[in-house]
């Protein structure tokens, strides 16, 4: 990639990374410019949560709130029904009457909204993982596995979550252990257990929600344990339609703590009106981000450490047709959910033996189980560790992570915050990696929208460094890509 083109290099091309570069490439302030996406994977748009062919895995919202398009609600229900997709899926249309359509569609419907644009050159798709970044001058170098590498301008960090770490000293215990899943997004991770297998999960959220459907539609019958340090599982949708209901706005909340009260006091509010929870926690999410503006770095972190557990089942829920399964398991038995902590972990042979804390009661009880399952979510602590690009930029002082153990630190224009703590004009942080700054980064609105307003401060960028002349032009012309 040689040329007198300045450039904006993406790494990431999940989600995020798809939306930020399809909005770039439609801004005229980027004209002239070349969009790069780093993406191992054979499509951008999907990434780890869409690019799965495992037919138990569904959207987690009805597919009416899942347009890209902010000018079209209906845009992703369109595209299924020009499709054809849901022909072959019965149990797409929920007792709800929502559709939850399995996830590897709306990683195609991401897919093809960045196509056209991959078509026509506008944007090129590295299939490459990155293996280096770094500074030279006023420029960043990025470098794949494959041998490709560009000098960008500006560089947008869309990456995934770290992978999921088991507690304690389980992952040294059952290191090479044939049926010990440490990462369930790794392709096929759950093929080793077989159909009787007992299975111990480690963790009750979302990730458990999946592991335990497919299982179940697998053809596995086993026993199968999930426990977290809370016992909390994963909540399902309201049986009908409801608005959100609650302000948590009109007045600043500045605590964790008022916080809490307010959210207890607007639940019984709405069960008097005949609401459930489900209308609380969406006026919560809509209102996330101006919530985590009034609160101070001491009080996000309280809110971080007690009350997000409490928040993630609530607002975080799973698809009918999931809970369904998971419902059936617990009625029949054959499924439990405990609350808890691994007191003891030893093997014999393809015996794991698992001596087991109860939390409210202290006692403990022992199991002996054929596979273990960790699904305790991303470990945020090690976002700087978790690939050596990151692990790089952080040593060189370009990168830390954020005050709330939530991702990395960004300003409120999403510009990544170097080890002093100022914003670096040409680094950005797109995705749910930037929720220690701006709150609410998980749910799919919330993350379009933030995916839009950083390829809208990248385009200002651009715009303003043209507005300066010549002298940035004899810089862009002397940029080329580095082999």
């Amino acid at each position: 990639m040689n040329g007198p083109h300045s450039s904006v290099v993406i790494i990431g091309g999940g989600f995020t990374g798809a939306v930020v570069a399809a909005n770039l490439a439609r801004s005229r302030d980027i004209d002239g410019w070349r969009i790069a996406v780093f993406e191992p994977r054979e499509r951008l748009g999907c990434g780890l949560a869409y690019d799965t062919a495992d037919r138990a895995h569904r959207v987690n919202v009805p597919a009416a709130r899942m347009s890209i398009d902010p000018d079209d609600d209906d845009h992703f229900m369109h595209w299924l029904a020009s499709r054809g997709e849901l022909r072959d899926d019965a149990e797409a249309l929920a007792s709800d009457g929502h559709l939850y359509p399995r996830r590897r569609l709306f990683g195609l419907y991401v897919a093809e909204s960045v196509t056209p644009f991959i078509e026509t050159g506008r944007v090129t798709h590295i299939r490459e993982k990155v293996i280096g970044v770094g500074r030279k001058d006023a420029l960043w170098e990025v470098r794949g596995e494959g041998g490709s590498g560009i000098r960008a301008d500006v560089l947008i960090v869309a990456t995934t979550h770290p992978a999921p770490e088991a507690p304690g000293g389980i992952a040294a215990a059952l290191r090479g252990h044939p049926r010990y899943v440490a990462d369930t997004t790794v392709p096929g991770a759950l093929e080793a257990i077989r159909t009787n297998d007992r299975v111990l999960i480690i963790g009750s959220g979302l990730t458990s929600a999946d592991v335990i459907a497919s299982l179940r539609t697998s053809g596995h019958r086993g026993p199968i344990t999930a426990f977290s340090r809370r016992g909390l599982r994963s909540r399902g949708h309201a049986g009908r339609a409801q608005d959100p209901y609650g302000d948590f706005t009109a007045r600043a909340t500045t605590t964790a703590s008022e916080l809490l009260l307010s959210v207890r006091q607007e639940i019984a509010n709405a069960a008097a009106e005949g609401f459930s929870w489900h209308a609380v926690f969406d006026a919560l999410r809509a209102q996330g981000g101006e919530i985590w503006r009034n609160l101070s770095v001491a009080e996000r972190r309280r809110l971080v450490r007690h009350l997000r557990p409490f928040w993630d089942v609530h607002r975080f829920r799973v698809a009918p047709q999931i809970d369904a399964i998971i419902r059936a398991g617990l009625s029949a038995g054959d499924v439990r959910v405990l609350a808890g902590s691994i007191a003891g972990i030893e093997t014999n042979g393809g015996d794991i033996t698992v001596t087991f804390r109860q939390r409210w009661s202290g006692g403990t009880e022992q199991w002996t189980v054929d596979a273990v399952v960790v699904t305790t979510g991303p470990a945020h602590k090690n976002i700087l560790k978790s690939q050596g690009w990151l692990e790089a930029l952080g040593a060189a002082g370009h990168l830390q992570a954020d005050a709330v153990g939530l991702g990395l630190a960004c300003s409120e224009t999403s510009r990544a915050l170097d080890k002093e703590g100022r914003e670096q004009d040409d680094l950005f942080i797109a995705g749910p990696l930037a929720r220690g700054t701006f709150g609410e980064l998980m749910g799919l609105p919330q993350v379009n929208d933030h995916a839009i307003f950083v390829a809208a401060q990248v385009a200002g960028l651009a715009r303003a460094r043209r507005a300066r002349g010549p002298a940035l032009s004899q810089r862009a012309s002397e940029h080329t890509s580095v082999s």
